[in-house]
């Protein structure tokens, strides 16, 4: 998360890639960081006892989401689209 908002505030496009049981507390970090809204990638949790096609999944997964949210926002915007 922070390399994440350290390089979108550097005004390259970012994004992090998070487990659902982790939102709320991305959200806290995101808004202290003065970043509301910045773009999140949001897979099932948990991963660490997945086996390597469930991780393939959520992978492929996490990398749609990271393309779309790429594409939508301009640098340091936080996510919110101009």
């Amino acid at each position: 998360m922070h390399d994440a908002i350290t390089a979108e505030k550097a005004g390259v496009v970012a994004t992090a890639i998070i487990t659902d049981r982790f939102v709320q507390t991305a959200q806290a970090m995101t808004q202290v960081a003065g970043m509301p809204g910045f773009p999140l990638a949001v897979i099932p949790h948990p991963i660490s006892d997945n086996d390597d096609v469930l991780l393939r999944v959520k992978a492929a997964e996490a990398l749609r989401q990271c393309a779309a949210l790429l594409v939508r926002h301009e640098p340091g915007s936080g996510g919110n689209s101009p």
